[in-house]
């Protein structure tokens, strides 16, 4: 029987759906939806048992959900968005009701250390290695991290001789699906180990791009290495697309952007990521951005791409 919990669940990742409708169709009292879904009252066995005929209609499954999203945000260059990205869409989709989990594989740990966890106590590289718990520790309401620092590095060494090295991520973050809606990988800059580790273990890539000549050099041999991973490790791999990041306004930044839209064969998101100091700014003061300004453009920007990103996974689901 459909639960409160999963028809919510489904509202979130079904935006465009009209609460008032559904409330006709399935013959509730007005409001009663709107109420529930606004998390000011909760329905009975038998508003839940004629919503969720309504909702069979629309694609709901009692399946559906289940699991979380698993996605790499990856670039093999550094300085282009990816710890930006996991951060700020992170706090987008939480802020929305998603539980979301994201994953510190940077041995630099930059995403760890913008949200105020340095030298923790127990890293991804325990988990990995030494088959500690793995870590998640909450950050804010819904938002969750998996957090490392250098010893990274010398993890990923190691899991090159370990057996089922590229299985480990995989298996360590299986037993944590049925409990968020998300879980965002922040990828190193590099196309080794740690990065096709998180690709076996991902539903999805998602490519983050600064729109300058040398990234767009580098591009294709990214997507042949997220192909390569789909061909022999990962066949279920997706690339859900790329997004834009640090975006200026000028002639070099148009006209790279309109030759990747031209060129490439993967979804471009139309939401840009502008080059705006107030990232910087909050990852000084160890805040996320919306903790930081929720009313700026750059909590916007990141509000709206989030907006645009489930919408695309309602085409794809």
């Amino acid at each position: 029987m459909l639960t409160q919990e999963n028809a919510l669940k489904f509202f979130r990742h079904n935006p465009a759906l009209s609460i008032a409708g559904i409330e006709k169709e399935a013959s509730l009292p007005s409001g009663t939806l709107r109420q529930a879904v606004a998390g000011n009252r909760k329905l009975n066995e038998n508003h839940l048992v004629a919503l969720e005929g309504v909702l069979m209609k629309y694609g709901y499954s009692k399946d559906l959900y289940q699991k979380a999203r698993v996605v790499s945000v990856v670039n093999h260059k550094g300085g282009v968005g990816k710890t930006t990205t996991v951060s700020c869409l992170g706090e987008a989709l939480a802020n929305k009701g998603f539980r979301v989990l994201m994953i510190d594989l940077d041995p630099q740990g930059n995403l760890s250390q913008i949200l105020g966890i340095e030298n923790p106590e127990v890293q991804v590289a325990d988990s990995l290695i030494n088959d500690a718990e793995f870590p998640v520790v909450q950050i804010q309401e819904n938002l969750f991290l998996s957090p490392s620092d250098i010893d990274l590095a010398k993890a990923e060494y190691e899991l090159i001789l370990l057996t089922g090295g590229d299985l480990r991520l995989k298996n360590r973050i299986i037993p944590l699906l049925s409990e968020f809606d998300y879980v965002l990988i922040d990828c190193p800059p590099s196309l080794g180990k740690l990065t096709v580790s998180a690709m076996y273990a991902s539903d999805a890539c998602l490519v983050t791009m600064l729109p300058e000549m040398a990234a767009m050099k580098g591009v294709n041999t990214l997507l042949d290495k997220v192909h390569d991973v789909k061909k022999n490790l990962n066949p279920m791999l997706d690339i859900d697309g790329l997004v834009f990041t640090m975006v200026k306004k000028n002639s070099v930044h148009d006209n790279i952007k309109e030759a990747i839209r031209a060129n490439l064969p993967i979804r471009i998101f139309k939401t840009e990521i502008k080059h705006l100091v107030d990232f910087q700014k909050a990852q000084v003061m160890l805040n996320t951005i919306s903790k930081f300004s929720g009313a700026s453009e750059a909590a916007k920007l990141y509000a709206d791409f989030c907006n645009e990103y489930i919408e695309y996974l309602q085409l794809v689901k």
